[in-house]
């Protein structure tokens, strides 16, 4: 059993589908909000809570940014470590919920899940993200892209794995905190049992302190501050561009008159996301130099975003009034979804292909580490993604109230679009002009 599958893949997948669970974040949000007394029903929101998430992602960044260190010297310790954080954060989170409801408009409560499910959770997330990684490579040598690729893609899926049984869950009069502690308890299994089948091949040996140069940095400037700024910001471009669209998505999908089938429309984003994650590393495997697939996430993305700025797509689908929505443009509609769909698919291969493509340009010596540096970006966009958009939302066009209580604002959702086409094209020029051909591309290209 001691084999790729069993040692690396499946493992991979264990800890992956447990974490990628922190996007089911929106699914349970409101009602957690509610139940602790943190709730502004006349705007439907929660916008102290919606921090938990936000903070979650940026733990996630910032752990695996310092921890990258320790991940690539012990990857059981920082697999245990990973099993540990995400389910007592889980289960952290469970408690102050149920303080919350006896204690109502509790700041003690509000505090403990921003410290339960934003950083100790995210700790978890930030190390389980990062052990299976440099595994895979190992193990998959020849198909590196494939194999992080099937991982990455476990944290995309997890959501739609994981959204009908939360919802069955809630929909069965279980109390919110009960949910979450038996969900501590299946990652814990889950989790636990990835981490004592995680194993490096026996063949591979770790490069010495002499083979490793002078350690990360070094590494980093023996291709230039540039090339790797390029990497960092073109990657924090991707997912900035993709929550600010993604946090909107629900939304967009009852302005664009399919209200009736908006959860169905989000499974198939889900698809979409972890579907990238797999199709565009697999495809970067057959390339040259891996950069292209980021040449091509982006111009896609200027493409359908640009497209439905020119036409208005957003506001102009469905004629929206208090009384209802009904789609007017069928043309447009498809052309919204277009966009949704290629932004996540995205979104998710922007992930999978960054850490192929760092060891393409800086080998594997210290992948776990640049790795994990490199995903602090993912911890800055989580603080910035989604709430751009908020503020852009909320500062731009006018709010209609729905018959059943709800506000949408088309306008803003579209306006939104302004600011994701410029930040696409600013990671298009970085991807073009500052990232520099890798190794693999340049020994391809001798070969030829």
């Amino acid at each position: 059993m001691n084999n790729k599958w069993t040692r690396a893949a499946i493992p991979a997948l264990l800890l992956h589908f447990s974490i990628g669970t922190v996007y089911c974040w929106s699914l349970f949000s409101k009602d957690i909000g509610k139940f602790i007394g943190w709730y502004n029903s006349e705007t439907d929101t929660i916008p102290q809570l919606e921090w938990g998430f936000s903070l979650a992602i940026f733990f996630l960044g910032m752990s695996a940014a310092f921890l990258g260190g320790m991940v690539e010297k012990n990857i059981h310790k920082s697999s245990l470590i990973a099993t540990i954080c995400f389910s007592a954060g889980m289960a952290g989170t469970g408690f102050f919920i149920w303080y919350g409801g006896n204690h109502q408009h509790s700041v003690l409560a509000l505090v403990g899940i921003f410290v339960c499910y934003g950083f100790i959770m995210g700790v978890g997330l930030g190390t389980g993200y990062l052990s299976p990684v440099k595994t895979l490579m190992l193990w998959f040598e020849d198909r590196k892209g494939l194999a992080t690729g099937l991982a990455v893609a476990g944290f995309g899926a997890a959501k739609a794995i994981a959204s009908p049984a939360i919802q069955a869950m809630m929909g069965s009069g279980m109390k919110l905190y009960t949910m979450f502690f038996i969900l501590a308890a299946i990652y814990f299994v889950m989790m636990f049992i990835g981490h004592l089948l995680l194993k490096k091949p026996d063949g591979w040996v770790e490069p010495t302190k002499k083979d490793k140069s002078e350690g990360i940095i070094a590494t980093i400037k023996s291709k230039g501050w540039a090339n790797y700024i390029g990497i960092w910001v073109m990657f924090y471009i991707n997912i900035t561009c993709g929550l600010a669209l993604i946090s909107q998505e629900k939304s967009i999908y009852i302005c664009i008159g399919l209200a009736g089938i908006a959860g169905t429309l989000s499974l198939v984003s889900a698809v979409f996301n972890a579907g990238g994650r797999l199709g565009f590393s697999a495809w970067a495997d057959t390339l040259k130099d891996r950069n292209t697939i980021y040449k091509l996430i982006f111009i896609l993305s200027i493409v359908f975003t640009g497209a439905t700025i020119i036409t208005g797509g957003i506001k102009n689908a469905a004629n929206v009034t208090a009384a209802g929505i009904d789609i007017k443009n069928i043309a447009l509609v498809v052309l919204v979804l277009a966009l949704i769909f290629i932004v996540n698919a995205g979104y998710g291969g922007g992930f999978s292909n960054v850490p192929t493509l760092l060891s393409d340009h800086y080998g594997m010596g210290n992948i776990s580490a640049i790795h994990g540096i490199t995903l602090s970006a993912w911890g800055f966009a989580g603080l910035t993604g989604n709430n751009m958009a908020s503020l852009i939302v909320k500062n731009f066009g006018k709010g209609i109230k729905l018959s059943d209580g709800t506000t949408i604002n088309p306008t803003g959702y579209q306006n939104v679009l302004y600011a994701t086409i410029a930040l696409y094209v600013v990671a298009l020029i970085m991807s073009v002009f500052l990232v520099k051909k890798s190794d693999k591309a340049i020994a391809a290209k001798k070969n030829k």
